[in-house]
């Protein structure tokens, strides 16, 4: 059995755990209301789990975990040292029913990994060269601030609820959904701008000026700051181009991405990155890059990746030709250089050929959070129109207000069900990527294969159906006594904050997200209503989980690396 698929299949069997232990997160506030029977709610939130598949396309939570060990440090040892641990510390806390982050957990013991991996194969390395500290730093900003944001949208949510006046209330939602309207629109504008500037390589080039400035400090050389030099160079352009695109890609709302992609064709200098996606394929075709990958842990693959590498650098010489030349002159120098069969020559044409529309349309398209937008709205609309009827198109009964409740509360758990789902099946989607990476199956994280998501969402999706009781208990009674009321506001706001989350890109934890929202409705009573001292229990278990997820897999690649 090789190591990849059992890297694999741990990855499955941490997402099903993630399931059931964060299965009390989409289901505590409806079973402890009594909305629906255990049975039901895991079934109900499974299912909505498997539904977020259709709704998240960008995987922006994936590509940050996937990237958050730099690729020289990403290896099949240390991607299984993370998971064992991570699953080790999501069981122990599972048992103990303490809410703890699956997210953190796993973004902790990656992490945890590759240090270890990079002491004991590099000495001492600089930590932000070993992670990315942007993506860590914002992962630990988000400990805080997502449940402090979860609890103040629950709080104005309850507030706004329980006012008796219905039309002041009902215009103030109104209101919050022409908001959300904006700000979604304002982030898929913001994620499209970040896709283009991953398409003209900016974040590669800056990632490369920041290692080659600090091996410049350790050790001043001609060459590196000549490399240096030229990266600085590529990344103006790289910039400049972006900043030419920005004028279009703010049309798309009203446009769409076969005009947006069209005009930047037509009016932005794109010649560069032509050259240097075909210089990609080129190598991606020889497996130069794979080979390279395979060479760390295999010698025997050392010929191989310098006669591969000496076919592509012979081809990439030719390719800077292409815009003089034209493509298909291109293709017959290539030919004469290094000799194919007739089947081989179609096969390379058509596997370097660059369609920048094509590709441009597609990572536009990839931003689009339409879908987001009006799932939120609707839902918000929903209420205004349940409370319009109750209140005044039929006379306010407390039996008829309790029941209408219930019914909502069907609806926010289902959106916070896909929110987790979105969320959290994203984790390990990064993590099956940034294997095959290792693996040398693929170049790049956004290059998973079409199965990874299905399997992602089915595992979690299962996981959930498995339940998660003891977490249950502390999430829907031992915070606070929700009634269906809070339960609405509750799981609306932790929907909110996980859809605004994944715009983002940041994984945050579904955990901590619901546990403030849950503490929100509670101190809108009181804050005596709010058992603070669960809380402090909870809160040092979130700070505790990276440090000690990241110790654990640190000693589990300690062993580990004396049997690979």
């Amino acid at each position: 059995m090789s190591f990849i698929f059992i890297i694999i299949v741990l990855a499955l069997v941490f997402d099903y755990i993630n399931g059931f232990h964060d299965a009390a997160n989409s289901i505590a506030t409806i079973v402890s209301t009594k909305v629906l029977t255990p049975v039901q709610a895991v079934l109900w939130a499974a299912f909505f789990n498997f539904v977020a598949f259709s709704i998240f396309k960008d995987h922006a939570v994936a590509n940050t975990i996937g990237k958050t060990v730099r690729s020289e440090f990403v290896t099949l040892p240390v991607i299984f040292s993370g998971l064992i641990a991570a699953i080790i510390w999501n069981l122990l806390t599972w048992w103990y029913g303490i809410p703890s982050s699956s997210s953190h957990t796993l973004i902790g013991g990656f992490a945890g990994a590759a240090i270890c991996y990079a002491l004991l194969s590099k000495g001492l390395t600089p930590i932000f060269k070993i992670v990315d500290s942007d993506k860590i730093s914002k992962t630990l900003l988000f400990i805080f601030l997502a449940p402090l944001i979860g609890m103040i949208i629950s709080m104005f949510f309850t507030f706004v609820t329980i006012s008796r006046n219905t039309w002041l209330k009902s215009s103030i939602l109104i209101v919050s959904s022409i908001a959300i309207w904006f700000v979604f629109v304002n982030f898929q504008e913001t994620k499209i701008n970040e896709n283009i500037g991953k398409y003209f390589k900016a974040d590669k080039y800056q990632v490369e000026i920041d290692n080659l400035t600090y091996d410049l400090s350790q050790k001043p050389d001609s060459a590196t700051k000549i490399k240096l030099e030229e990266t600085k160079h590529k990344l103006e352009k790289a910039k400049f181009s972006v900043a030419s695109c920005t004028s279009y890609t703010g049309q798309y709302e009203s446009l769409g991405a076969e005009v947006v992609s069209t005009d930047i064709i037509n009016n932005v200098n794109i010649k560069d990155i032509e050259v240097s996606k075909v210089k990609d394929k080129i190598n991606a075709y020889f497996k130069v890059d794979q080979l390279k990958i395979l060479c760390k842990n295999d010698p025997s693959k050392t010929e191989e990746y310098t006669i591969a590498k000496s076919s592509a650098d012979s081809l990439i010489l030719i390719s800077k030709k292409y815009h003089e030349i034209g493509f298909e002159a291109m293709i017959s120098a290539m030919i004469v250089k290094v000799p194919m069969g007739a089947s081989e020559i179609a096969s390379f044409t058509k596997k370097i050929r660059v369609d920048v529309k094509s590709d441009l349309k597609k990572e536009i398209e990839k931003a689009d959070n339409k879908i987001l937008r009006y799932g939120l709205i609707s839902m918000i609309m929903l209420f205004v129109f349940a409370f319009i009827y109750n209140e005044k198109l039929n006379e306010p009964k407390v039996s008829r207000t309790a029941n209408m409740f219930k019914r909502l509360q069907l609806v926010s758990s289902a959106a916070f069900s896909i929110g987790h789902g979105g969320n959290d099946a994203q984790k390990v989607m990064g993590i099956i990527a940034a294997a095959f990476v290792a693996n040398g199956t693929i170049l790049d994280i956004k290059a998973m294969p079409d199965w990874v998501p299905l399997a992602c969402y089915s595992a979690i999706s299962l996981g959930t159906l498995s339940g998660g009781w003891k977490i249950v208990k502390t999430m829907g009674t031992k915070i606070t006594k929700v009634t269906p009321l809070e339960g609405v506001c509750a799981e609306t706001a932790g929907a909110t904050t996980l859809f605004l989350t994944e715009q983002m890109g940041i994984p945050v934890s579904t955990t901590h997200t619901i546990t403030g929202a849950i503490i929100g409705v509670g101190a809108t009573k009181r804050l005596s209503a709010v058992r603070w001292g669960v809380t402090y229990q909870l809160l040092w278990a979130w700070v505790l989980t990276i440090p000690i997820s990241s110790l654990l897999a640190a000693f589990v690649y300690y062993i580990v690396h004396f049997f690979v």
